[in-house]
């Protein structure tokens, strides 16, 4: 190649370099996650612009051990906007069930053919291997605190739900949660790593052990 080639080609300056270097460095980061590592609650950091916000690891697991009791042997879980309880799930080494992750964040990808890309804004555009009413129990944590993130997002989940319904959002949207879908609060208070301003609860449709007494 000449010299003059070489001074038609597009130089990158040096603030999208270190943006490109930073995206390869970020993406050799989960590449080379493995084992039960890429399942650990943290692993994937928090964005914040996306309002994601992670159970601690022991609500986690409280829900997780719900999800699987409520789906039974052999169940189908989905989890909508809830990776952190994907994750504990994942963790638990379990064989009886099968779940999928439905996310925005492409950073979850890495979950294999488990992740499925999802935006709430297009509640039901999901690709065609995710059939209607094929999902023993959904568990969903919409991202926004909002009527329209609840409505859109309650669509997703009639979708995909044979019937259960674990749903997680602020105490201020219980009589929206309760109109939409039919959900009622629990007495499990779920905990995040970091401190809401909003305080945060349960509901369920179903006989729920996250309704027994604390």
């Amino acid at each position: 190649m000449s010299n003059s080639e070489d001074e038609d080609l597009p130089q990158l300056s040096a603030h999208a370099l270190a943006a490109l270097q930073e995206f390869y460095a970020e993406q050799k980061q989960y590449t080379n996650l493995g084992g039960d590592d890429k399942y650990n609650i943290g692993i994937i950091e928090e964005n914040w612009q996306l309002s994601q916000f992670w159970y601690t690891p022991e609500t986690a697991l409280h829900l997780a051990e719900e999800a699987v009791a409520a789906a039974g042997e052999g169940g189908r879980i989905a989890c909508v906007s809830a990776p952190s309880v994907y994750q504990k799930l994942r963790e638990l080494h379990r064989e009886d069930f099968s779940i999928c992750i439905f996310e925005y964040d492409h950073r979850f990808a890495i979950y294999g053919e488990e992740f499925i890309f999802y935006d709430y804004n297009n509640p039901v555009d999901l690709p065609e291997k995710i059939a209607a009413h094929s999902f023993d129990i959904v568990i969903a944590d919409p991202p926004y605190l909002s009527e329209e993130c609840l409505r859109k997002t309650s669509e997703t989940i009639k979708y995909l739900t044979r019937g259960k319904i674990l749903l997680c959002t602020g105490a201020v949207m219980e009589e929206e949660a309760a109109k939409l879908l039919g959900v009622k609060m629990c007495k499990f208070i779920p905990k995040h790593t970091r401190t809401l301003g909003n305080e945060f609860r349960c509901y369920v449709n179903y006989d729920s052990g996250l309704d027994r007494e604390l």
